[in-house]
């Protein structure tokens, strides 16, 4: 029979408990040790059962025994201690508010997953894992920062596999209240909403969710309210799932919602509102819509507010490749803004402006996500230093006349949260050397650049810990692997073999991601004889465990998984190589810490960051990959191997795969496998585990969160809250008139002569010409403009590397046509071939970035000098 209605029934604690609901509501406990063990030793075998979820075990506990408890005083003083040392945290000064005045008393960060704990299961890969950990990050730094996301009934999908390896999705439901959430309630008692309009006078309603993140709250949208019809309910069902329109309505929700429900939020506990919106990919961006609606409503016009709110908005871009980017259809946007729908006192057309692809390539007929992100973030980053480079290239056609590394878009390098990454073995050796708070410290804050106490540990310690964690990744999986074997119709009586899957004392390789082609999942499979070779070696053999989640609709990925995992499934490597489905944040926290080297091999450069080898590294893991991502930027051959890449454009997609494959094997074969088992005088592998130092000493601190969030405020966060301060309603309205008058009279300014005292095409280093220029302004005047020279090293093409500019100054007034006569040193400081060339750039004291209005003016071919090359 079925229930025709659902409750939760919540457990009564006895007062002495009180402080348990605290702390299973505060997901500090997710990265939080003693918590953990507290809420362990309440039930042992319920805390296994309930999946560590504290929540879960609380609603399962007997009376009885909580009544035990209750009188327990040894028990007692253990959670007086832990609930002291929650309130600590939560309200002590921690690193931010340390730091130099000026910072931002709020910033709000959007994103449409996260990735905070296997209890709420709220993310689908790394962006939501990034996420989370970066709210983690914030709340042990101590930044003023409040998550805005979508609470999905459906969350992301769990994986299973048919008999013949296919991946087949399951979407369990999510009840709120069985979640460590509570609903954010009015005065009144009622719970808070945000309410959307929707074309033909409908409305979309949602509930206000709040998970308390540490110190961060994290406020999350659910439409699924009564008050909605059947449609309207369904928007925040699954993550990333339905069409188009549903997309559209998720992430309007998410970000106009999402602007309302912070303000909503700031209203009823006093939180400080955010001066800076960090915007964490495309997904949120209608947030910056609604906040310039609500300067329209203070009295600005659009183009002001515009100016306004892009002096507090960050964007971070985390994809490296156009077709991962959200594009609607421009009529389906057009539909859901303006006078019959949602944001009526904007006009359409600006809107739709935003998200207009004007460059090169571009279809006008979409309205992309990403390029209004830019549009409306003065301040913009990719998550790595080669990330950054391939999103100034891939977006400089939002920048016309711009070199690509002129574009503004910066760098943060992905980080990961130690305290939820890190094996609790690996933490209590830290803390062994150094102390529990300065290995916490170590792990949270940062800030060194290395780790020297890693190096007086003895090689025999850090052997034992590996041999430690890969006995237990072993254990855990031959019981995932037996789950999935049954789940997939296998008998009890034909599983047997699974008891000899793996080997603790056997080379261990992982891999795990999610499934998309350019990750490349199968290269490995590319000389599948080879393969065997490695994983049958008599005295050096490998084992591979992997995991990984296909999109529900991308059926090649599928067909990935499922060739990867029939050559798992052959009696002869079965025992060396397994895939485990249902690939989550449980699994990789038993995963990176068991394995010896983390396997990563995409389509450079095409891995925006890849955080998960990151993970690996704090645990002692040793990364083997492409130069890709963060690889890329702290790749060492003391600490790991690169795999050799063939990214020319002369190699085919196959060949490229089948030389990039040799050279795995090849690495695996004659370096990384001879590595791991030669043993020196002391019977250990001195060289493996010299490797595993390096790692941990070099590679730790620089992989942090901590790191990433600190450089976050620094660079992004504070700059922008300093803008946003500067951007008062008058100073938005003059530079929204003072952009408009350079934009309308810009087809004037001209770069009409140039010429130096330079008589030869040489000249000796350290040689100073004087350079004199005539511009045309036209309606402009020279406040209006900074002339500047621009030099540097020439190629066989005569294009400017590594150049430098150097502003010129005006001479006097305009001669009788109106032309300006602008002069300056031009100095020769560095040998062989030299050049320059002179531009007029717009200049305003509340730009950000000289390439803010995509304006430039160079020379024609025939102004002068040879249009620039000086010398040969």
């Amino acid at each position: 029979m079925k229930a025709i209605r659902r409750f939760t029934v919540r457990p009564v604690l006895p007062e002495a408990l009180h402080p348990l609901s605290e702390l299973a509501r505060n997901l500090r406990w997710s990265w939080h040790a003693e918590t953990r063990d507290l809420f362990q030793s309440v039930d042992p075998e319920r805390w296994a059962s309930s999946g560590g979820d504290p929540v879960r075990l609380l609603g399962s506990v007997p009376a009885e025994r909580l009544a035990e408890l209750a009188e327990d005083r040894r028990f007692l003083r253990r959670l007086a201690a832990a609930a002291d040392d929650l309130r600590d945290y939560t309200a002590g000064d921690r690193w931010y508010q340390s730091q130099p005045e000026g910072l931002p008393q709020a910033v709000a960060y959007f994103s449409p997953e996260f990735g905070i704990t296997a209890a709420l299961p709220q993310y689908s890969g790394g962006l939501g894992i990034l996420a989370g950990d970066h709210l983690k990050a914030a709340s042990d730094l101590g930044v003023p920062l409040i998550g805005v996301g979508l609470l999905y009934r459906h969350g992301y999908f769990r994986q299973t596999l048919s008999r013949d390896g296919w991946q087949q999705e399951h979407y369990p439901v999510l009840d709120p209240n069985e979640l460590p959430v509570v609903p954010l309630r009015e005065p009144d008692g009622s719970v808070a909403q945000v309410s959307l309009a929707l074309p033909g006078g409908r409305r979309l309603l949602a509930r206000i969710w709040q998970a308390q993140v540490g110190r961060v709250p994290l406020l999350m949208l659910d439409s699924d309210v009564d008050e909605n019809d059947h449609g309207e309910r369904g928007v925040t069902d699954r993550l990333y799932g339905g069409g188009s329109e549903h997309r559209l309505l998720q992430e309007m929700l998410l970000g106009i919602g999402g602007v309302r429900a912070v303000r909503t939020y700031c209203r009823l506990t006093g939180h400080p509102v955010p001066e800076v919106f960090h915007t964490n990919e495309g997904h949120a961006g209608f947030l910056n819509l609604e906040r310039i609606a609500e300067l329209c409503d203070d009295g600005l016009d659009f183009d002001a507010g515009l100016e306004a709110v892009r002096a507090g908005t960050v964007f971070t871009t985390h994809t490296p490749v156009p077709a991962g980017i959200d594009r609607f259809d421009r009529e389906l946007v057009a539909r859901h803004f303006g006078p019959d729908a949602e944001l009526p006192r904007i006009d359409v057309e600006r809107v739709l402006g935003l998200g207009m692809e004007t460059y090169s390539g571009g279809d006008p007929n979409v309205f992309n996500m990403a390029v209004m992100g830019l549009r409306l973030g003065q301040r913009a980053n990719g998550v790595s230093l080669l990330h950054g480079n391939v999103s100034r290239e891939m977006f400089s056609g939002l920048w016309p006349g711009f070199e690509p590394d002129e574009v503004p878009i910066t760098s943060v390098t992905n980080g990961v949260h130690a305290p939820t990454w890190v094996a609790p073995e690996v933490f209590r050796l830290g803390a062994r050397q150094i102390g529990a708070q300065r290995t916490e410290d170590a792990m949270t804050v940062g800030g060194s650049d290395r780790w020297d106490a890693v190096g007086d540990i003895p090689d025999q310690d850090i052997w034992d810990l590996r041999r430690v964690l890969r006995e237990q990744l072993v254990t855990e999986v031959r019981q995932r692997l037996y789950a999935s074997w049954r789940q997939r119709g296998a008998g009890t009586a034909e599983l047997g073999w699974i008891d000899g899957v793996l080997d603790p004392d056997v080379l261990t390789i992982g891999f795990a991601r999610r499934v998309p082609s350019y990750k490349r999942l199968t290269l490995m499979l590319r000389d599948r004889d080879r393969l065997m070779d490695l994983l049958l070696h008599e005295e050096r053999p490998v084992q591979f465990v992997i995991a990984g989640k296909a999109h529900p609709a991308d059926d090649g990925g599928k067909r990935l998984i499922q060739e990867l995992v029939k050559f798992a499934d052959d009696p002869r490597v079965r025992h060396r190589i397994v895939f485990l489905p249902d690939y989550g944040m449980a699994m990789a926290q038993k995963l990176y810490p068991g394995c010896d080297v983390w396997l990563n091999n995409p389509l450079r450069p095409l891995e925006a960051c890849g955080t998960s080898g990151m993970k690996a590294a704090l645990n002692g893991c040793l990364n083997l990959s492409v130069l890709d991502g963060w690889w890329d930027e702290w790749f060492q051959p003391d600490f790991g191997w690169a795999i050799p890449t063939a990214d020319g454009t002369a190699t085919d997609d196959d060949r490229r795969d089948d030389l990039e494959a040799s050279a795995l094997y090849d690495l695996l074969e004659q370096r990384v496998a001879p590595r791991f088992y030669e043993r020196g005088q002391g019977g250990l592998p001195d060289r493996w585990i010299e490797m595993v130092r390096q790692t941990l000493t070099h590679l730790g601190p620089k992989v942090l969160a901590g790191r990433m969030v600190r450089e976050y405020v620094e660079r992004l966060y504070a700059p922008a809250a300093r803008s946003h301060r500067e951007l008062t309603l008058d100073a938005a309205r003059e530079l929204a008139e003072w952009k408009a008058r350079v934009r309308s009279a810009w087809h004037r300014v001209t770069v009409d002569h140039v010429e130096t005292s330079a008589s030869t095409a040489t000249a000796e280093l350290g040689t100073t010409l004087a350079l004199r220029v005539r511009v045309g302004l036209g309606q402009l005047a020279p406040d209006d403009v900074e002339v500047q020279a621009v030099s540097g090293r020439v190629d066989s093409e005569d294009r400017l590397t590594d150049a430098t500019g150097v502003p010129l100054k005006p001479t006097g007034g305009p001669d009788g046509e109106g032309r300006w006569v602008y002069e300056g040193p031009l100095s020769l400081d560095r040998t062989g071939p030299f050049g320059y060339t002179v531009r007029i750039l717009p200049a305003h004291r509340l730009l950000a970035s000289p390439a803010e209005l995509g304006l430039v003016a160079v020379p024609s071919e025939g102004t002068g000098e040879g249009a620039g090359v000086l010398m040969r």
